[in-house]
């Protein structure tokens, strides 16, 4: 018997030589691989930060050994996830100021400010952001007077939840240099009775943002971390920030470099002289975490606050357009100058008057280049007759968590027949083949589940519509989950490093506690992550 014993142990450690060393084995999962058949796996090996083989369990562990095994107890695995548009510096900055998300009314808001001043008596310029008038009982925009009294002699800027309207009171007014004669295009400085309400949307909210106090280095990195720490809790493992400028970029890359900051990035930069100078002449920017090849420009505003482009006047307030931030011979000229420098060009448009403007100047720029992959950032609402547009070059970017958000009041703002183009997802995918999904945090929420399930269900998080809300347009599960994996990589030209768990891939991967594809369509919002890696390295978990 001892012999016996004996000879298998031999056997066993001769066999354990014959096998390739590897960094991690998963065993035991419900892999979903998100490769072309969309086929499921059991296990999968990682070496120096990739994937380097994928298969059941048996065929992983007789071929491999590892020094750390997990064995997932049959968990689900998915590819890390990429959020294709969102604001993730900007969410790291909203973690700085007032948190106005969530407030049924003015006054609310006004409570949450005046705390937030009492507990930070140091500040000299009080931020918000995350007001909605349209969740309020009264649903018009705020003014100023009650701002003014509580704080006359401290500078107060407050974003609405789009990021597209600011409220400020008169000493920021004054700083501001804004009177009740100044007029900027490309927005509107809100009056009433031709006196300033305090409410400026769009291109006015510059002259404001010009005169904050600038924030240091350190503050800069303290957001970028917190913001890493809570989207890593939530299974992203990559970001599409809609926005930045070079010192923010550069930032991130040292941090990155450093390894101080492991969330991979996918900049796009804003659309300003600088900007446009530096990288569209010095060329693309790649590493494994950082990637910098396109540009972000505004169309035009949002819906909510009815700065949304629209061909006809807004059904609920006649004679009005909204307005285009950026003009259309602007956009004309931009987008040919980002397609000859190789870039890629990502256009806010919500309207469908801004719609057709970026599709049309998209058309001219695009007809000698091959593989663009140009994208639609939003693509709101959008003429019947303009879906057409959309192709293999010119991709829908949504945020199916704004259908959910703006159902209440959108068909208000756009009317019967306007609202039948607006968050058409499964339209937009049927013209492009794909549909990348984002959510446009902070203007959302972070959990990239909410916007499975208003991509799925299309519903709230209260389980309303009961049904959905315009069921025509929802998502199957797997075009959901290959929206925030797969096509959200190959619109990023990452398809061949990340987006699935394939062999030579990027270790990026996130262990569930339940089967996304198949709990019950409303537990989808309570889903939790239990691990995150990036690389196969542990970023989130116990």
């Amino acid at each position: 018997m001892r012999i016996v014993t004996f000879l298998s142990l031999f056997i066993i450690a001769v066999s354990c030589t014959s096998k390739q060393e590897v960094d991690l084995i998963v065993t035991n999962a419900t892999v979903y691989t998100v490769n072309d058949a969309f086929a499921k796996a059991e296990s999968f090996a990682i070496k120096d930060g990739a994937f380097v083989a994928v298969g059941t369990s048996q065929e992983i562990t007789a071929t491999y050994t590892a020094s750390e095994v997990i064995d997932a107890s049959g968990k689900t695995i998915l590819p890390g996830l990429i959020d294709a548009h969102c604001h993730f510096f900007g969410l790291g900055q909203n973690l700085q100021v007032v948190d106005l998300v969530g407030t049924t009314s003015y006054n609310e808001v006004l409570e949450r400010v005046s705390a937030f001043a009492k507990a930070n008596p140091a500040t000299t310029f009080l931020r918000g952001r995350g007001w909605d008038q349209n969740d309020w009982e009264v649903k018009e925009f705020p003014t100023k007077e009650k701002l003014d009294a509580l704080f006359p002699n401290v500078p107060v800027a407050l974003e609405r939840v789009d990021g597209h309207a600011y409220l400020v009171n008169q000493k920021a007014l004054d700083l501001a240099g804004i009177t009740d004669a100044t007029v900027v295009a490309g927005g509107e400085i809100v009056k009433e009775n031709g006196k300033i309400t305090g409410v400026l949307v769009d291109r006015p909210q510059e002259l404001v943002d010009a005169v904050m106090p600038k924030a240091s280095r350190a503050q800069n990195i303290t957001s970028l971390k917190d913001a890493q720490e809570l989207c890593f809790s939530f299974g992203l493992t990559t970001v599409n920030d809609a926005g930045l400028d070079k010192p923010i970029i550069e930032l991130i890359d040292s941090l990155q470099t450093a390894g101080d900051l492991k969330m991979r990035v996918y900049a796009m930069i804003s659309n300003n002289p600088k900007n446009l100078d530096h990288y569209l002449t010095t060329g693309k920017v790649k590493t494994d975490y950082l990637n910098v090849r396109s540009v972000k420009v505004y169309g035009d505003g949002a819906l909510g606050s009815r700065g949304a482009a629209l061909k006809e006047s807004y059904s609920d307030k006649d004679g009005h357009f909204g307005a285009m931030i950026t003009p259309v011979a602007d956009i004309q000229n931009l987008s040919k100058r980002i397609a000859a420098a190789g870039y890629q060009m990502n256009t806010h448009a919500i309207g469908d008057s801004a719609n057709v403007v970026v599709l049309r100047a998209y058309k001219e720029a695009l007809q000698n280049v091959e593989d663009p992959r140009w994208k639609v950032e939003h693509a709101q609402v959008v003429a019947q007759n303009d879906f057409d547009f959309f192709n293999q070059k010119i991709i829908p970017s949504v945020q199916p968590t704004h259908a959910t958000s703006d159902m209440y009041w959108a068909e208000d703002r756009v009317g019967a027949e306007r609202i039948k183009g607006a968050y058409a997802f499964k339209d937009l995918l049927k013209k492009s083949g794909i549909v990348v999904l984002g959510t446009d945090f902070p203007v959302e929420q972070v959990s990239p589940f909410y916007t499975f399930y208003a991509a799925v269900a299309r519903k709230d998080l209260k389980q309303y519509p009961e049904g959905g809300y315009q069921m025509e347009n929802a998502l199957t599960r797997e075009e959901t989950l290959k929206g925030m994996t797969i096509w959200a990589a190959y619109s990023n030209f990452e398809e061949a490093e990340k987006g699935s768990i394939e062999t030579g891939k990027f270790a990026d991967f996130i262990i569930m506690d339940k089967d996304i594809m198949t709990v019950t369509e409303d537990a989808i919002p309570n889903l939790e992550v239990r691990a995150t890696y990036v690389g196969g390295e542990k970023v989130y978990g116990e």
